[in-house]
């Protein structure tokens, strides 16, 4: 049996919830580990004189010492110690323990356990907070801009006569061509371009103002320094250009075809795509409202706090917010290290720019923790398997599946319980 006592704990003077717990395997059990640890290694060395694997405990020890298997038995024994340590000092951490080793021999090993627990909060004020929210106001000059955003996107190219303007697309064929030779990446043909869009290297699109369908032209151009492929970068360069057509944006109406191109349900005149778009914007709005109210009550509960929040938890929310950036970068077809060469950033850079926002996560979730016990909210298992039964509706999966995903019921009902509180932070400050 594992002999394992915990010897002491400590608090720093000023943070409380940080404690340092010092636990000891000795014995038996620490005997035992250091013989798991020769027996690992005695597949391992080679001794002259012995075959591999075969090497005597004290040939071993004579050769490479003692202290050569404390680290593999510290490994041996650490979890049991870590769980140990939980158990008999009956702490939460918020974030992953840290351990190091105080002591180590052939009789014992001596680990301290960091262990941080949720800091106390002190919340003074959290009622009649006297913010207002703001009324839902959609203006017809919205209702306008939209439907011509939507009339843009819906715009039909259709060919001209005559000479190329700015906005309007030029079809054509292309080659580049470097101390007159083709370079590649520089060819393309039927390219539809728009000009003024800035697609090309700069000079390019200006250049074919002003020339019609069927004409060949020449141009003398120069890419950018900063430009990506380094042997263009900086470098003159001549681009044939021919023009197969000429196209020019034009404008759709407000007809029964364009209803039926936008295939919006209900949308049928223009009366119904105006109500249409007025409920949209509405909606949106509201939940940016609601949003920015939300935040203005939790930013003025936090005025009215004390909490000395440990810079390991900013730092695992931290970590956490960069996981979510890379996962979005990747999404996008970049990684983490591409960010940081276009940016000329490090991840340093990156970790001092989120800290702010991970401070504030940390910061939130704790007056809500606070606030939920305060006010004594809970969650009847009742309401849980309704979520459970609701959500898993939404995205067509079954109720279990969706919990599996979601990280459990545990899961669910925190986050039920957050967003009780934050109603109730909203009716106690309406």
């Amino acid at each position: 049996m594992a002999k394992e006592k915990i010897v002491k704990e400590k608090e720093e003077k000023t943070k409380k919830n940080v404690h340092e717990v010092e636990t000891e395997v000795e014995g038996e059990a620490w005997q035992k580990a250091l013989d798991r640890a020769f027996q690992k290694k005695q597949k391992e060395v080679k001794v002259n004189g012995f075959r591999k694997g075969k090497v005597p405990r004290n040939i071993y020890e004579k050769n490479f010492g003692k202290e050569s298997l404390f680290v593999d038995a510290a490994e041996e024994v650490l979890q049991d110690a870590y769980t140990k340590v939980m158990e008999e000092s009956k702490l939460i951490p918020v974030v992953q323990p840290s351990v190091d080793i105080k002591e180590i021999n052939d009789q014992k090993v001596t680990f301290i356990f960091k262990i941080i627990t949720k800091p106390e909060m002190k919340i003074k004020k959290y009622k009649g907070l006297n913010i207002k929210k703001e009324e839902v106001k959609v203006t017809t000059e919205e209702i306008e801009h939209e439907i011509g955003h939507l009339l843009e996107q819906y715009e039909e190219a259709v060919t001209k006569e005559g000479k190329i303007e700015n906005g309007n697309i030029a079809v054509i064929d292309f080659e580049g061509f470097k101390d007159g030779v083709a370079f590649d990446g520089g060819k393309g043909e039927n390219y539809s371009l728009e000009i003024g869009s800035d697609t090309f290297i700069p000079g390019f699109e200006e250049k074919l103002i002003g020339m019609k369908a069927k004409e060949e032209k020449d141009l003398d151009l120069t890419f950018p320094e900063d430009y990506q492929a380094s042997d263009l970068a900086g470098q003159k360069v001549v681009f044939h250009v021919k023009i197969n057509e000429v196209k020019e944006k034009v404008q759709r109406e407000l007809d029964e075809e364009f209803f039926e191109d936008l295939g919006m349900e209900g949308v049928k005149d223009e009366k119904s795509l105006r109500e249409k778009i007025e409920k949209d914007i509405k909606a949106q709005k509201e939940m940016e409202i609601e949003n920015k109210y939300i935040e203005e009550l939790l930013s003025e509960v936090s005025k009215n706090v004390e909490v000395d929040i440990p810079q390991e938890m900013v730092d695992e929310e931290s970590e956490h917010l960069i996981d979510k950036f890379a996962r979005q970068m990747q999404m996008q077809g970049l990684s983490l290290d591409v960010y940081y060469q276009f940016t000329k950033s490090s991840e340093k850079d990156l970790k001092n720019e989120i800290e702010p926002e991970a401070y504030q996560n940390v910061l939130y979730r704790l007056m809500l923790e606070e606030l939920m016990k305060l006010e004594k909210i809970e969650v009847s298992d009742e309401e849980i398997q309704k979520e459970a039964e609701e959500m898993a509706n939404k995205y067509q999966m079954k109720k279990e599946e969706f919990l599996k995903q979601f990280g459990g019921i545990e899961i669910l009902r925190y986050e039920l319980e957050m967003q009780k509180t934050v109603d109730l932070l909203k009716e106690l400050n309406q």
